[in-house]
């Protein structure tokens, strides 16, 4: 079969019904997206080469370009591989990957912290390099990993009960009861003896009410709004809410408390409507930046996952943008449903995808109105 023969065969199985220009793949290549590389691969008639996704080579015209799903598919439409990004290869993203992996397995099996230049050592890296990469691919810092993974076994011995709670602080790897204390407000979101016994003492008040998209649930804290809960089944949301504090004090919600589900079902049906109350958001710092950014996003617009990456500065933590949206338990005043996939469809949403659609659409005709408005 001759090359041309070949490649006309191999384009209509694997291109799909879109000019080139506009398929989402070519965006990734146009970006030079590395972490699309073992997605697909794709090939360029005028050379006869396939390349990764991310190959430095210079761009081709996209009219001479045709996407495979393997390299072994792009060779049997007679193509052969690059020999700059090397498609046929492991790739170096994936080679970071592992070296990654095995400095995170380094952190979480060592008693304190290694060093920077310990960690970077260890994987064969230079320590600029390597904490880069580091960053890129977990979002967060080798340091800030390690906060995060000492943080999670103080959560764990804490919730078994069989040490004391100056036997976890050591154990976790704090020098003194100061420097434990002073992150412990942030780490467990109140004092380690009142998380140990599941948060009594913990006032949280809360109430039920019903909007356009079926039952709300709302809880505040001291703090501030703690939980903006959607769902079909009242009582299962209140569960919800029982499963994060299982021992807190949850109570109905006091004088004036109507007034904070109003606002609360107000932003659900009116977009446009500021939601002006506090809210008490926990989570890991890189959680918290991606929720920050998705605030930024104004009404009727919407960003994908790797917008969002880039907003915050880590291009290549798209899938951790994902987690950290699905890990929002404030809906709404925290717009995670105003993050789309690269190509504007809709993906999931906490709360399932009809009310995602349903809010996007509200957000639209509130915009549209605001326009027409004279």
């Amino acid at each position: 079969m001759s090359l041309s023969t070949a490649m006309s065969a191999d384009t209509v199985s694997s291109t799909p019904m879109v000019s080139t220009a506009e398929d989402p793949r070519w965006h990734a290549i146009v970006r030079r997206d590395i972490s699309q590389d073992g997605a697909f691969v794709y090939a360029v008639r005028t050379t006869g080469v396939y390349c990764r996704p991310g190959c430095p080579a210079r761009l081709a015209k996209p009219e001479n370009v045709t996407f495979h799903n393997t390299c072994a598919e792009a060779q049997r439409a007679g193509f052969r591989a690059c020999l700059r990004c090397r498609p046929d290869t492991i790739s170096p993203a994936t080679q970071q990957l592992a070296r990654v992996a095995e400095a995170c397995r380094i952190i979480e099996t060592t008693e304190n912290l290694p060093s920077l230049k310990t960690l970077a050592d260890a994987v064969a890296m230079s320590t600029f390099h390597f904490h880069r990469i580091f960053k890129a691919t977990t979002g967060v810092t080798p340091s800030a990993y390690g906060r995060a993974h000492r943080a999670k076994r103080v959560r764990d011995r804490l919730s078994e009960g069989s040490a004391s709670v100056t036997e976890v602080i050591y154990d976790a790897g704090f020098n003194s009861n100061g420097r434990f204390y002073a992150a412990s407000d942030q780490m467990l979101g109140m004092t380690p003896t009142v998380f140990r016994a599941g948060g009594p003492d913990t006032t949280i008040h809360f109430a039920i009410g019903e909007c356009s998209l079926g039952s709300i649930l709302v809880a505040q804290s001291l703090k501030g709004i703690c939980a903006i809960l959607l769902g079909d089944d009242p009582d299962q949301l209140a569960r919800d809410l029982q499963d994060r504090f299982p021992k807190a004090d949850l109570m109905g919600g006091h004088r004036g408390f109507e007034a904070i589900v109003a606002s609360v079902v107000g932003l659900v049906d009116g977009p446009a409507t500021a939601l002006d109350l506090p809210l008490d958001v926990r989570g890991t710092a890189f959680q918290q930046r991606v929720w920050q950014a998705l605030r930024d996003i104004p009404v009727g617009s919407t960003a994908s996952y790797a917008e969002i990456a880039r907003r915050i500065g880590l291009p290549q933590a798209v899938r951790a943008v994902a987690r950290a949206c699905g890990a929002n338990a404030i809906a709404v005043a925290i717009p995670c449903h105003r993050v789309v996939r690269t190509d504007g469809a809709l993906s999931g949403y906490r709360w399932g995808v009809q009310r995602k659609r349903a809010l996007l659409d509200k957000e639209a005709a509130a915009t549209i109105e605001r326009t027409d408005a004279p």
